[in-house]
C-alpha cells in the first residue's frame, strides 16, 4: 500500500506543477510580452489602414475633382469671420493700451518718440529690394540725384542739426543738418574710440584694407560738416571702404561749398539696415544748397557698407576673407 500512496502524492505534485505553469503562461512576463505584441500588431495595423485611408481621399480629391461638402465651407467662412472679429477687436485694444501707455509716459520719453517718428515720416524711403547689388562702384545715385528734403525745409537759411535716438537695438537713425559756416568745428576732432556702435568689432585684414581695420566709427553727419565728435546718435559701424570711398567724397563737396560761399547746405543721412541686422547696409546720403536753389550742391546717394575682399555677417558684425582671398 505505501507505493500507492506515494502514486498519490507524485500525481498531486505533477497536477500542483501543471496549475503553475499554466497560471504564469497566462499571467507570467512571456505572456505580457505575447499580449503587447498583439496590441503592437492591432495599432499598427490600424495605422496602416488610416494611412491608406487619407492617401487615398487625397488622391481622389485632387484628381477626381470631388466637391467641397457645403458644410465644411460653410463652417471655414464662419471660422474665417470669428478670427478677422478677434483680430480687430486685438487691434483695437493694442491701440488703447498703447495709447494709454503714451499718456503716461515721462514728456521727454514721448519727446524722443515724437522725433524719432518726424526723421522717420521725412526721410525719402529706399528698401534694399529696390536698390542694385555692389558692382564695384561705392556709391549708386538714387531718384535722378534729386533729394526729397520739402519746399519749406529748402526755404530756410539757419545752421541746425538733429540726430534720432537710438532704436531698442541700439542702432542709429537719420541725421540731418542745415550745414553753415557756424556749425563747422574749429579744432582738431577729439577721440571717439569709447563709442562702441552698434555691431562693432574690431579686427584687421593687413594688407588687403587700407589702415588695416575693416570697421571705422563712421559720422553720419562728418565732423567737418558739424563738429560732432564722440555723439553716440551720429557714430555707426562702417567699412573702411564705406568711409573713404563713399561718404567722404560727397562730405568734402559740401564742405568746400560751404567754406567757399558761406551759404548754408540741408544734409541728410540715414543708415539703412535690414530687419533686425546691427550693421547697416549701407547709407542714403541727401544735399541741397539753400541759397542758390541747388546749384551748387545737390545729390542723393546710396553709399554701401562693404569692404572688397571680406565677407560680412550683417547681423552680428562678424566677417571673415572672401572665397577669392583664401589662400
Amino acid at each position: 500500500m505505501q507505493p500507492l500512496k506515494k502514486t498519490s502524492e507524485f500525481a498531486r505534485m505533477s497536477e500542483t506543477t501543471e496549475r503553475m505553469k499554466q497560471r504564469s503562461a497566462r499571467t507570467g512576463p512571456m505572456a505580457k510580452r505575447r499580449t503587447k505584441r498583439k496590441k503592437h500588431s492591432r495599432g499598427g495595423g490600424i495605422l496602416a489602414l488610416l494611412l491608406v485611408l487619407c492617401i487615398g481621399g487625397a488622391i481622389l480629391w485632387r484628381y477626381c475633382e470631388l466637391p467641397v461638402p457645403a458644410v465644411l465651407t460653410e463652417r471655414t467662412e464662419v471660422a474665417g469671420d470669428l478670427a478677422a472679429e478677434k483680430l480687430t477687436e486685438v487691434r483695437s485694444r493694442l491701440s488703447d493700451w498703447l495709447a494709454d501707455l503714451m499718456a503716461k509716459m515721462p514728456p521727454e520719453l514721448r519727446e524722443q518718440l515724437s522725433v524719432q517718428e518726424e526723421h522717420q515720416e521725412e526721410q525719402n524711403v529706399i528698401t534694399l529690394d529696390t536698390l542694385p547689388d555692389y558692382d564695384g562702384s561705392p556709391y549708386v545715385e538714387l531718384y535722378g540725384g534729386q533729394p526729397a528734403f520739402t519746399e519749406e525745409q529748402k526755404a530756410g537759411t539757419e545752421s541746425y542739426e538733429t540726430y534720432a535716438p537710438l532704436d531698442l537695438l541700439g542702432r542709429c537713425g537719420t541725421a540731418k543738418a542745415c550745414i553753415g559756416q557756424d556749425l563747422m568745428p574749429t579744432e582738431e576732432r577729439g577721440a571717439i574710440g569709447m563709442v562702441k556702435p552698434s555691431g562693432w568689432h574690431t579686427v584687421r585684414y593687413d594688407g588687403l584694407v587700407d589702415g588695416k581695420y575693416l570697421y571705422n566709427r563712421c559720422h553720419l553727419i562728418g565732423y567737418q560738416l558739424a563738429g560732432e565728435n564722440a555723439n553716440e546718435r551720429n557714430l555707426i559701424t562702417g567699412t573702411r571702404y564705406l568711409n573713404v570711398e563713399g561718404m567722404l567724397p560727397f562730405e568734402n563737396r559740401v564742405a568746400d561749398y560751404v567754406r567757399e560761399t558761406g551759404n548754408h547746405v540741408l544734409y541728410r543721412v540715414t543708415p539703412v539696415f535690414r530687419g533686425m541686422e546691427l550693421v547697416a547696409r549701407g547709407v542714403q546720403l541727401e544735399a541741397w544748397s539753400v541759397e542758390d536753389g541747388g546749384a551748387g550742391v545737390c545729390f542723393n546717394v546710396y553709399c554701401y557698407n562693404v569692404q572688397p575682399g571680406v565677407e560680412i555677417d550683417y547681423a552680428t558684425g562678424e566677417s571673415c576673407l572672401a572665397e577669392e582671398n583664401i589662400p
